[in-house]
């Protein structure tokens, strides 16, 4: 249940008591306008993906072409953080940690203004108060930056209309010839569909005829097979992801001569027959970047016990695991599957138990949260990580083509996952006090303030432990 503030309520009873007042109404909403205060917002939030050429069903880049579209855009912003939000991020706003890197989100003056001006008329207002137009060069297709190094997988065709096809693909060799570390990937699919705006293509899965791909990196033999060798597990691409950028002290090592894998590829039809082929980005850090802290590949999620009843929602589902090392949270990425409407991550830390995050879903965008650097959570070993997945199996959830039927667990949208494919790192008990110290400095905190995430960060400011005291006492004691 969500608790509305005192601001808020006295917002809105502010609202309403200027709308009651006779002239004033028109002359307010009038001051909303296209240029001044609509534009700028789709242009950092919506015009990347909704302009021609862009992935988006329709260019919201003119007047012309964003009016007919106000309610539409009203309906879908106010949905904030459940499917079918736009821009497609679903992180709740009144719980847990509030600062990510690239957050495109509205916040509540945004809404309000985009509420005011679609039931205002839509004025257009004066083109002088117009933002400079955005120019974008679509022969850059990566949202993370121009890779180093691009290796561009097998082509396959799926036609329309056949069922979905799990399995492999070519191992791909990267011709890297020498090892570096990587500071971003990202995973695109590039195909013939028609991505000009008003082709019909209504959604991100008729764009696109990959689900997902779960990969990694391997030595092969001289006969180009994997044998016994371990492949290097790197972040899973799902349609709508967006790009992976690491811990900027924990670079990824990509070694020379080794090859792309994968044995768990989805692929679905679009409604036509398309060819395609997916092509993995990397970026590199300088050469002679050694990272400082090390990946931590730790589990969260369970596959076993899921059972989602039908005709029920608000469902639960919980996994938990226990860190072993001073770890760092670097993203937060929940994957459930069709039914699946939210998930929260908590730290329980001795008697405490803080909630970090919660997110709503959207299984055609798949997203992955990364938190701002001085926001991202510090936990010491020991701390037990905690996800809840809320479920929604009944008719009110689109995305559930017959919510009489019970779910378990399985590769299918139809069936269900309930992971946290978040990237995380390990401290040092060293590398883990100066972090907090280094958070204390850049965050200015006193005594009395809180961070959410860091349960020790404020440990030496509440109980200061005095070098001299402590030296002090082991004397006596060994007197």
């Amino acid at each position: 249940m969500r608790i509305i503030s005192a601001q808020t309520l006295l917002s809105g009873m502010a609202v309403v008591a200027a709308m009651s007042i006779p002239g004033l109404s028109l002359a307010q909403s009038s001051e909303v306008t296209f240029h001044k205060d609509i534009e700028p917002i789709l242009q950092r939030s919506c015009q990347n993906c909704h302009r021609d050429g862009g992935a988006g069903p329709m260019p919201l880049v003119t007047y012309d072409q964003v009016a007919p579209f106000a309610g539409l855009i009203e309906y879908k912003t106010a949905l904030r953080d459940r499917a079918g939000a736009m821009p497609p991020w679903y992180m709740e706003k009144d719980i847990g940690i509030q600062e990510f890197k690239d957050d495109p989100s509205l916040n509540d003056e945004e809404l309000a203004l985009i509420s005011t001006w679609a039931r205002s008329g839509t004025p257009k207002g004066d083109t002088a108060d117009a933002p400079q137009a955005l120019v974008f060069d679509d022969s850059l297709k990566w949202k993370a930056g121009e890779p180093d190094l691009v290796v561009v997988m097998n082509e396959v065709t799926k036609l329309a209309g056949t069922p979905d096809w799990w399995g492999e693909i070519d191992y791909i060799p990267t011709n890297l010839e020498e090892d570096r570390y990587v500071k971003s990937v990202e995973v695109v699919e590039v195909n013939d569909v028609n991505n000009q705006a008003g082709t019909g293509r209504d959604t991100v899965g008729g764009a696109y005829i990959f689900h997902h791909m779960i990969w990694g990196t391997a030595m092969l033999d001289e006969n180009g097979e994997r044998g016994s060798t371990i492949s290097l597990p790197w972040p899973v691409h799902e349609v709508g992801r967006n790009a992976d950028i690491f811990d900027q002290d924990a670079g990824r090592l990509l070694k020379a001569g080794s090859s792309i894998v994968s044995d768990s590829v989805h692929m679905h039809s679009n409604g036509r027959d398309t060819t395609a082929h997916m092509e993995v980005g990397f970026r590199f850090h300088p050469v002679g970047y050694e990272p400082k802290y090390q990946t931590a590949f730790i589990g969260l999620g369970n596959g076993v016990d899921i059972s989602i009843t039908g005709n029920a929602k608000d469902q639960e589902l919980h996994a938990y695991t226990v860190l072993n090392q001073h770890t760092k949270v670097v993203t937060f990425e929940p994957h459930l599957h069709a039914p699946g409407e939210r998930m929260c991550l908590e730290a329980i830390w001795g008697y405490t138990v803080e909630t970090l995050s919660c997110v709503g879903y959207d299984h055609n965008w798949v997203r992955g949260y990364p938190y701002a650097e001085n926001a991202a959570p510090l936990l010491p070993k020991g701390t037990i990580l905690h996800i809840v997945g809320y479920m929604n199996n009944t008719e009110t959830n689109p995305n559930v083509p017959d919510p009489r039927n019970w779910q378990g667990s399985g590769n299918r949208s139809v069936t269900n996952m309930f992971i946290d494919l978040g990237i995380r790192v390990t401290l040092t008990d060293d590398q883990f006090f100066e972090a907090m110290e280094e958070r204390r400095q850049a965050l200015n905190l006193g005594p009395n303030d809180h961070v959410i995430g860091c349960p020790l960060c404020l440990a030496p400011l509440v109980a200061p432990v005095a070098e001299a005291e402590s030296t002090d006492a082991n004397d006596v004691a060994g007197n």
